[in-house]
């Protein structure tokens, strides 16, 4: 490829980095909304992670799909197409009354965001050179965890003083501005626009769902029981799934998920590091809010500071951590960031029923600190060397993988969380205390668990990241 001069190229970014403001600052807005809503509405607080799981699946499962349709019909068009979506998920959430109406909302933002993100990838992979690929994706992770600093405590305030809806009709004015200026500012690049008739859209069903269904298996298992039919019948439904995606998969001509993109050892340990340590990142931000609601109701602004620590630490671990992925090898700096994120973990073993805002905010913004790194060198990694060609399709595929992982965390450790304390406030009342001081006890006894078991999945993390191959090699006589 041609290289470029920096300012070219950074011009060029301008869209890319204003669709990824937005993705950020609505996601950081949003941080606030489940629990606002299932209180509204009086269900339980567990019923956050269908919330959740609904714009997890759309964001995770439709990535790959629509990163290789980038490829087919250009970054352009995709990026528009995917803000438009964005924009009408956020309208139908704004007007939501029940948790059927907001599942489905979600869920359309989480297709406007499977579309945007693949995109920002691809730019960077294509238009920045190799040399300065870490500090692209350090750009792009700086704009989407910066945009998220304030966007927990403003959606808190907005929350506090006019309520979740308007929140999110502020949420659909950005969104519709952000449009607006991509369409202006967005060039049309040389494309040749391949056929739509080449397009796996077999492979795509079936990619949306097996991947769906696996994303509901530890949901399910949390909720309904592990022995339950419910989750016996999903866990069957996603075997069959995946059989019938390999299947359909080998015989496409060009399939959605590229076996040899995935089979590389630098995709599969990245990924496996990602799931065991990047799903901290949005459990333990919903984690910290049901936290909050049951020790300290009446200071329920405390988690939205705290979370607002997480994204700046976020923020500087992309602009600190991640650039030095294109000096120094990965593996060695990212095995200081996942360190990181263990100490950030270890710190809410102190947590307490009156926790301070101070030591809550110690505890994420460490953690956001490695989690900044973490995300910044793993995109280094598995898509150094990919193909202009297939960039969206690469970009698509790690990000169904990335944004997998999240959810896969939310999955599994919000139900842990909030079960463990619905199962324990029995025998806490039982013991004397009152129903507030038996909801409080039992929190603090859950976060505690959950640390320790989070703090074994980063250790594992560590273990699998010092697998990783070299991406810097030597020069002879250096």
């Amino acid at each position: 490829m041609e290289q470029q001069h920096p300012s070219r190229y950074m011009r060029g970014f301008i869209p890319y980095g204003a669709a990824a403001f937005l993705v950020g600052i609505v996601g950081g807005f949003t941080t606030v909304l489940s629990p606002a809503f299932v209180q509204d509405i009086g269900i339980a607080y567990n019923n956050t992670t269908w919330a959740a799981l609904a714009l997890a699946i759309s964001t995770a499962t439709f990535a790959p799909i629509l990163g290789k349709l980038c490829d087919m019909i250009g970054r352009r068009i995709t990026l528009l197409s995917g803000i438009a979506v964005f924009t009408l998920g956020n309208v139908l959430t704004a007007i939501a009354h029940s948790l059927a109406f907001m599942l489905a909302a979600r869920f359309v933002v989480g297709i406007g965001t499977a579309a945007v993100a693949p995109v920002i990838m691809s730019y960077i992979v294509t238009e920045f050179p190799p040399n300065a690929m870490a500090k692209g994706f350090s750009l792009y992770m700086l704009i989407a965890s910066g945009a998220v600093i304030f966007g927990p405590t403003l959606g808190g305030l907005m929350l506090k003083t006019a309520g979740w809806r308007f929140m999110m009709w502020v949420c659909v004015a950005i969104s519709i501005l952000v449009f607006f200026f991509c369409l202006l500012t967005c060039r049309k690049t040389v494309f040749e626009r391949k056929s739509l008739a080449d397009f796996d859209v077999i492979g795509s069903v079936f990619v949306f769902l097996f991947f769906s269904l696996a994303l509901c298996v530890p949901s399910f298992g949390q909720n309904f029981g592990w022995s339950s039919p419910a989750f016996w019948i999903v866990l069957a439904a996603a075997a069959v799934a995946l059989w019938l995606l390999i299947s359909v998969e080998k015989r496409a001509e060009n399939p959605i998920l590229k076996s040899s993109f995935l089979a590389r050892k630098a995709f599969i340990l990245p990924i496996l590091a990602l799931f065991l340590t990047q799903g901290l990142m949005q459990a333990n931000m919903t984690n910290i809010i049901v936290f909050v609601n049951y020790t300290q109701p009446e200071n329920t602004m405390i988690s939205s500071y705290a979370i607002s620590i997480m994204y700046l630490g976020m923020s500087l671990g992309a602009i600190i951590l991640g650039p030095l992925a294109d000096r120094w090898e990965p593996k060695a700096i990212l095995t200081g960031s996942l360190a990181l994120t263990g100490i950030g973990c270890a710190v809410m073993l102190l947590f307490s029923a009156d926790s301070s805002g101070f030591l809550l905010a110690s505890a994420l913004g460490i953690l956001g600190l490695g989690l900044g790194g973490n995300g910044t060198i793993f995109m280094k990694v598995v898509l150094s060397g990919l193909s202009p060609k297939e960039a969206g399709a690469g970009t698509g595929t790690y990000g169904l993988f990335r944004d997998l992982s999240a959810p896969f965390g939310v999955a599994v450790f919000v139900p842990m969380f909030t079960n463990r304390i619905t199962a324990h406030i029995p025998a806490k009342m039982a013991a004397g205390l009152s129903e507030t001081a038996a909801a409080a006890a039992a929190a603090v006894n859950s976060i505690r668990v959950l640390a320790l078991v989070e703090l074994i999945c980063v250790v594992l993390g560590i273990v699998v990241v010092r697998m990783l191959p070299k991406i810097h090699t030597k020069a002879k006589g250096e």
